[in-house]
């Protein structure tokens, strides 16, 4: 009875801290998700835009979040967590739209879609911040935010200045 109960004793501490993780692995997870997003998107803007705003910010995406996705697989890998290769079913679905559209029209939609991706992201990195449990996301979160929210900024700096509404 008594190595049962000590048996189960050393293994809670061991079960509690996989469930410690589970946050962070989603945190890997959605932020990788959204870094491989940000490059395919910014790359159909410097290929599909038609304001040099639109392709400036799709380069300004495809630099920073190569970056930033860099980092996340190097922690990552460093931990042994494995990350997505591909973003996720919804973002590949954003994809496909503005795949297919042309002019004004796609400017107009990757804004829109710039600006909740990234209110998304900021969303997903102050969570992090504040209950991960996991020292590096926790880092890469607090070290990243800022570049995220400096993004958010230029996006809705670009909206306005090109007549977007970002009412929702």
């Amino acid at each position: 009875m008594n190595r049962l109960f000590l048996a189960m004793a050393l293994a809670l501490p061991i079960f509690a801290f996989g469930a410690d993780k589970s946050s962070d692995g989603a945190f890997f997870k959605h932020a990788a998700e959204g870094g491989i997003a940000e490059v395919e998107a910014g790359k159909l803007a410097q290929t599909k835009g038609n304001s040099q705003a639109v392709k400036d910010f799709g380069s300004m995406m495809i630099k920073d979040h190569s970056a930033a996705n860099a980092k996340l697989e190097s922690i990552a890998a460093s931990e042994n967590v494995s990350l997505p290769t591909t973003s996720s079913a919804g973002q590949m679905a954003s994809k496909a739209k503005l795949e297919i559209l042309s002019g004004d029209t796609f400017d107009r939609s990757y804004i829109k879609d710039q600006i909740a991706a990234h209110e998304r992201t900021a969303a997903l990195f102050k969570k992090e911040i504040a209950s991960g449990t996991d020292a590096q996301a926790k880092a890469f979160a607090t070290e990243t935010l800022p570049t995220v929210q400096a993004h958010l900024a230029k996006i809705r700096q670009i909206a306005a200045s090109t007549g977007v509404s970002t009412e929702k």
